[in-house]
């Protein structure tokens, strides 16, 4: 039997050479496709059950806001404008009834600098239903005052404080009157774990 090669037409090709110089890497770009391939997949599963998710959460939603525009209607009613505005007076002295003065001025205590002194204090109720205090304070520089409004920044118990304005008290001309405005956070825990 004779079998005729021609090499110049068809050139030698040593596969066991070639499979062992470049298996191993082929092999590693294959294992890594496939692992990426399965982040991928398990990426995709995971985003389609936070979508699924999602559109559970957004109807929860969408049926509160219409139980709530439901309510709403019912109380505008003309039968019940009076249910309503008990309840909304109610509501406001179970707010108001939130404020402890002893708690404040304990708290007013700790942020207080010295030689700075409370002339009056009022709290109210603002458009958030959050109790807003008003404080007219007394020193003798305005840096004082500026010290309570830092320290009530720092305080839990007090949140947005700001000078809203100031003056020089009086006859005086020494010293300094200053309106300081903060929100009171009645339900902060209180400083050192008590």
């Amino acid at each position: 039997m004779r079998l005729d090669l021609n090499l110049a037409t068809r050139p030698y090709e040593d596969a066991r050479e070639f499979w062992s110089r470049w298996g191993l890497g082929v092999g590693l770009l294959a294992l890594l496709t496939l692992v990426l391939l399965g982040f991928t997949i398990h990426g995709w599963v995971d985003a389609g059950r936070d979508r699924r998710a999602i559109a559970q959460l957004q109807a929860q939603i969408a049926q509160k806001d219409n139980e709530r525009a439901r309510a709403q209607a019912f109380l505008e009613m003309a039968a019940n404008h009076s249910t309503r505005d008990q309840s909304q007076f109610l509501n406001g002295l179970i707010q108001r009834k939130q404020f402890s003065w002893t708690r404040v001025f304990e708290e007013l205590e700790r942020v207080m600098p010295n030689r700075l002194h409370v002339v009056s204090l009022r709290p109210e109720l603002n458009e958030q239903n959050q109790v807003e205090v008003e404080m007219k304070v007394v020193g003798d520089t305005r840096a004082e005052a500026v010290e309570l409004v830092h320290r009530m920044e720092g305080s839990k118990h007090f949140q947005g404080s700001h000078m809203e304005s100031e003056a020089q008290a009086g006859d005086n001309a020494a010293s300094v009157t200053a309106t300081v405005r903060a929100i009171y956070v009645p339900d902060a825990p209180d400083h050192g774990g008590k």
